[in-house]
This record gives C-alpha cells, sequence and structure tokens, in this order.
C-alpha cells in the first residue's frame, strides 16, 4: 500500500502526458517532412521553383502580337505600330 496512491500522477498529470506525447510526434513528423521536400526540390538552371514565371511565351513576341491581332482584341494600326518597334524600326515605315 505504500505506493498505491503516494507518488502516483493523477488525472492533469495524465492528459499532459498525453498532449506533450503529441506534440512532440507532431513535430518529429513535420521536421521529417520539411527535411523531405528540401532534399526533393527539383534544380533548375533558371534559378527556382518560380523560374517558369520568367520564360518568354512559346513563339516569341511577333506571335503573340499576331495572335491578339488574330482575337481581335487590338486593330490594325496598333498591330503594324507594335510589330514596327519589335522590328526595331520607325513607326511610318512599311512592314
Amino acid at each position: 500500500m505504500m505506493f498505491w496512491y503516494g507518488h502516483g500522477m493523477n488525472g492533469w498529470g495524465w492528459f499532459a502526458m498525453s498532449i506533450s506525447m503529441v506534440l512532440f510526434w507532431a513535430v518529429i513528423i513535420a521536421i521529417g517532412v520539411l527535411l523531405y521536400r528540401a532534399l526533393n526540390r527539383p534544380t533548375t538552371p533558371g534559378g527556382g521553383p518560380t523560374a517558369w514565371h520568367k520564360t518568354p511565351p512559346p513563339g516569341g513576341p511577333e506571335q503573340v502580337l499576331a495572335e491578339r491581332y488574330a482575337r481581335g482584341e487590338i486593330d490594325e494600326e496598333e498591330y503594324h505600330r507594335r510589330l514596327a518597334t519589335l522590328r526595331g524600326s520607325p513607326p511610318g515605315a512599311p512592314p
């Protein structure tokens, strides 16, 4: 009868121990996930995960301009003016 209730944990002790064990395993799992993600990050020659924002659209600027003209976003005058600007000639010169 000496150790029956004298030095044991009460209800709050069991609760604190349970919560601390859950938190311990949550921290261990979080560290594992973060370490896995850091080691398996794809490396691109462009310099990082946001390198796809910096790549130009396929086909170049003249094709993008032609697509905008075909969709009707810009009129013929603006198309020729911007095309001349892209090619480096004065806006009034023939294409």
